[in-house]
């Protein structure tokens, strides 16, 4: 029996102030960056770069394996959690927005975790590994597509929050399995 989740109050407020300012052209423009972190296209690319990594740069494999395995799991785990958890959209809660452009959004009892914020906390934490300038570009677009979860209406805050923990501690603990090096810096310890 699935166990029911209701909204924080800060979550209800969020909700509140996200379709009080609605507008169509910015809805829009949301639910379009919103499909880069949808689970589909994440499965795709990461399996392109499986692909090339085996067949022209064998020194990314570590890093190819480990993202294909992470997205594989950060996909699976959400469906798994929602099954169990029984929460309503924030996008049925606050009719008054479909007026405003936000669309009704996945299934109406969804809403915990944020999947999409899953594979994004998932490659926020893998990031890591990168230079600054590099990983601090990664860190801005995770935030912001998670972000377009709560501005469209299809999670609470705290979905996205929670789902966002979720991912990064996923990666976390796929790294042992995948060989994916520590971050620089740090030096794992031996056994």
């Amino acid at each position: 029996m699935p166990i029911r989740v209701s909204p924080t109050n800060f979550d209800i407020v969020v909700a509140n102030v996200v379709a009080d300012h609605a507008h169509p052209l910015p809805e829009s423009v949301a639910r379009t960056l919103t499909y880069g972190a949808d689970e589909k296209l994440l499965i795709a690319l990461a399996g392109a770069v499986w692909i090339y990594a085996r067949e022209r740069k064998p020194s990314l494999r570590p890093a190819a394996d480990h993202l294909l395995r992470v997205t594989l799991v950060t996909s699976i785990l959400p469906h798994f959690l929602k099954a169990y958890v029984n929460q309503t959209r924030p996008d049925r809660y606050v009719v008054a927005a479909h007026r405003r452009g936000i669309p009704i959004s996945g299934h109406a009892n969804d809403a915990f975790p944020s999947g999409h914020a899953v594979h994004m906390g998932a490659l926020a934490s893998a990031a890591t590994m990168l230079r600054p300038k590099y990983r601090n570009v990664v860190w801005a677009a995770t935030v912001g597509l998670s972000i377009s979860r709560i501005l469209i209406l299809a999670h609470w805050t705290s979905d996205v929050i929670v789902g966002f923990g979720i991912g990064a501690v996923i990666e976390r603990l796929v790294r042992p399995f995948t060989r994916f090096p520590s971050p620089p810096g740090t030096r794992r310890r031996s056994g």
